[in-house]
C-alpha cells in the first residue's frame, strides 16, 4: 500500500525555486524474503530548464527514485513515504487518475531500452500521436501533423515518409529519437531520461545527448538525467547526486563533485574511470567489494564496508553505528571532516585521477 509522512513528521520544506521538490523520500517493497529497502530517505530540489545528474551502481535506487515519482509503481506490494512536489502538487497521495493527467503531458520518461518501450504493433506516428491526443483533445489528422512534427525536431530524415514505419525498421539510435520525440509531444514541463544512451555507440551517444540539450533549451524542461556514465553527467548536467545503497551520499554542481569529490564512494567511481591520460595497458582501480544487500542495509553509513577511510575517522566504530547525514546545498554524507576529505582528495585521489 502507499503510506504518507510518518505521523509527527515535519516535511522539510520546498526549497526556493524548486520546481521539484522531494524531502525524506522512503521506497520499500515486500518480497518474499523480506522488505527491500530500495530508496532510505533522499532529497533533492530540481528548478526548471535545469538538468539533475544521478549516479551510482546498479541498485542503488536512481531508476526507483524515478518510477516513483511518475507514479509507476505497484500500490499493492509498495510502502512510499515522505514528500514529492512537483510545482506545488504533492504526488504522493495523487490517484492513478491524477497520474494518468500528468504522465505524458506535464512528465514524461526517456527509457533506457527504446526497442523493448515502443511497442512492436503500432506505427512510431501512431505511438507519438496517442498521448498528444489524449491529452490536447487534436483530432488524427492534427496529431499525425504533431508526430510528423516532433520526428523533424529529433532529426529523423524523411519524417513524413518514416512516420508510418514500425521501430523494428529503425536502427537503434533512431529508435531512441523516436522516444524522445514522444516524450516531448506534450511539452512536459519534466522529463526523466533513464540511461538515454544505453548500448548506443559513442557518435549516435554525443548526438542524442546534444538533441536533448537543444530541446531543453526549445522547451525549457527540467530533466533528471539516470546514469552510471560521470563522462554523460560531465556533459550534460548542472547539479550533480550521488546515490549508494538507496541514499544520496553526496551532492553539489558537477564542477563542484567531479573537480572536489568529497565522499569516498565518489572517489571511488572516479578511479574506475578510463583516463585518456592514462599509460596504454593501466589497469583500473575498482571500487572493492560489493553493494550490499537492500534486504539488509549496513548500520551507520551503507559504505563502510567497502571504505578504505573508516580508520581515520575519530571515534570507534562511528562508521558503523551512526547515519552520517547529507546538507541540502553542496556536501556529502560521510564521518571524515572537511580537512580530512581535502587532504585525502588532494594527497591520495587526485594524483591516481590525473
Amino acid at each position: 500500500m502507499t503510506t504518507l509522512t510518518k505521523p509527527g513528521q515535519t516535511p522539510a520544506p520546498t526549497g526556493p525555486g524548486a520546481f521539484l521538490s522531494v524531502r525524506d523520500l522512503r521506497v520499500r517493497f515486500a518480497t518474499e524474503d523480506g522488505v527491500v529497502k530500495a530508496v532510505d530517505g533522499l532529497s533533492f530540489d530540481l528548478e526548471r530548464g535545469t538538468t539533475l545528474g544521478i549516479v551510482g551502481e546498479s541498485g542503488s535506487g536512481k531508476s526507483v527514485t524515478n518510477l516513483t515519482i511518475l507514479g509507476l509503481h505497484n500500490p499493492m506490494t509498495t510502502t512510499v513515504e515522505g514528500e514529492i512536489v512537483l510545482d506545488g502538487k504533492e504526488l504522493i497521495t495523487a490517484t492513478e487518475r491524477e497520474f494518468e493527467r500528468l504522465r505524458g503531458n506535464r512528465m514524461a520518461m526517456i527509457f533506457q531500452d527504446a526497442l523493448t518501450a515502443l511497442s512492436p504493433y503500432h506505427s512510431v506516428g501512431r505511438q507519438i500521436a496517442e498521448p498528444f491526443r489524449k491529452h490536447t483533445g487534436a483530432s488524427k489528422r492534427e496529431a499525425r501533423g504533431r508526430a510528423i512534427e516532433m520526428l523533424t525536431k529529433v532529426g529523423i530524415p524523411s519524417a513524413k515518409d518514416r512516420v508510418d514505419d514500425y521501430p523494428h525498421q529503425f536502427s537503434g539510435g533512431m529508435r531512441q529519437r523516436v522516444m524522445i520525440a514522444m516524450s516531448l509531444v506534450c511539452d512536459p514541463d519534466l522529463l526523466i531520461a533513464d540511461e538515454p544512451t544505453t548500448a548506443l555507440d559513442v557518435t549516435v551517444q554525443a548526438q542524442i545527448l546534444d538533441l536533448l540539450k537543444d530541446l531543453q533549451q526549445e522547451f525549457g524542461s527540467a530533466i533528471i538525467m539516470i546514469t552510471h556514465d560521470l563522462g554523460v553527467v560531465a556533459n550534460m548536467a548542472d547539479d550533480l547526486l550521488v546515490m549508494y545503497a538507496g541514499r544520496a551520499v553526496e551532492r553539489g554542481t558537477v564542477r563542484e563533485v567531479l573537480k572536489s569529490p568529497q565522499h569516498p564512494y565518489t572517489w571511488g567511481l572516479l578511479g574506475s574511470m578510463p583516463r585518456l591520460s592514462a599509460d596504454v595497458g593501466e589497469p583500473l582501480t575498482p571500487i572493492p567489494g560489493s553493494p550490499p544487500s537492500l534486504l539488509n542495509p549496513p548500520s551507520g553509513c551503507p559504505f563502510h564496508p567497502r571504505c578504505a577511510f573508516v580508520d581515520q575517522v575519530e571515534g570507534s566504530d562511528r562508521c558503523v553505528d551512526v547515519r552520517p547525514g547529507l546538507p541540502l546545498g553542496r556536501g556529502s554524507a560521510c564521518h571524515l571532516t572537511l580537512q580530512q576529505k581535502n587532504r585525502i582528495f588532494a594527497e591520495t585521489i587526485q594524483p591516481r585521477l590525473g
